[in-house]
């Protein structure tokens, strides 16, 4: 008997192993085909924007690279001894941005690389004496407005900030002979102030 019920035991077991396998066997394919029939972009498709974004990562190093190229080479132009070399204008630019950001640590980090090198410590004091007369003139919203001026008081240390107030302070040209002088714009008359009423008396 025991053995009828091993044997039977046995049968059942195989046949629902079977089933599972037939039954798996049929949703792999329902999923393979669903899958091919979905929106799913083929291999090339996928890689075309990232091979546009990887483009467009290489032309903005590329730039970003041509712009300090010519940033160096103004500064070798414009300034005279070692303060002009390449490596100066890296380290120094750099320390100046970062004493403006009162990251101190790491600035001075960057004026030990410098000194290292041989560049002149006191074109980094003038250079960023310079940039603080153009606080006004940094705003963060403004993409590159610190870069630009640092390089600009790297390159002449002894620069000032336009005067935009002298130009508004300055006297109107006088007019022409035998035209009207200017008339004063009217404004309108204030209404009169309504005057208070009387507290009524107790």
């Amino acid at each position: 008997m025991r053995r009828r019920v091993f044997e039977l035991r046995n049968a059942v077991l195989r046949q629902l192993a079977a089933t599972l396998t037939v039954s798996s066997l049929v949703l792999l394919a329902s999923l393979g085909g669903a899958s091919a029939q979905s929106g799913t972009p083929a291999p090339d498709q996928g890689k075309q924007p990232a091979a546009q974004a990887t483009d467009a990562a290489k032309d903005a190093n590329q730039n970003q690279n041509q712009k300090r190229i010519d940033e160096f080479a103004e500064a070798a132009r414009a300034v005279n001894g070692p303060a002009g070399n390449p490596e100066c204008v890296w380290l120094g630019r750099r320390a100046v941005q970062l004493m403006y950001r009162d990251d101190l640590d790491t600035a001075f980090r960057h004026i030990d690389l410098y000194d290292r090198f041989g560049c002149p410590g006191g074109h980094i004091q003038a250079a960023f004496r310079c940039l603080t007369r153009f606080l006004t003139q940094i705003d963060d919203k403004v993409p590159n407005s610190l870069n630009n001026l640092t390089q600009a008081c790297w390159i002449n240390p002894a620069a000032q900030p336009q005067q935009t107030t002298a130009a508004a302070s300055s006297p109107a040209p006088a007019p022409a002979a035998g035209a009207a002088p200017p008339q004063p714009a009217a404004s309108p008359s204030p209404s009169p102030a309504a005057s208070p009423t009387p507290a009524p008396s107790k």
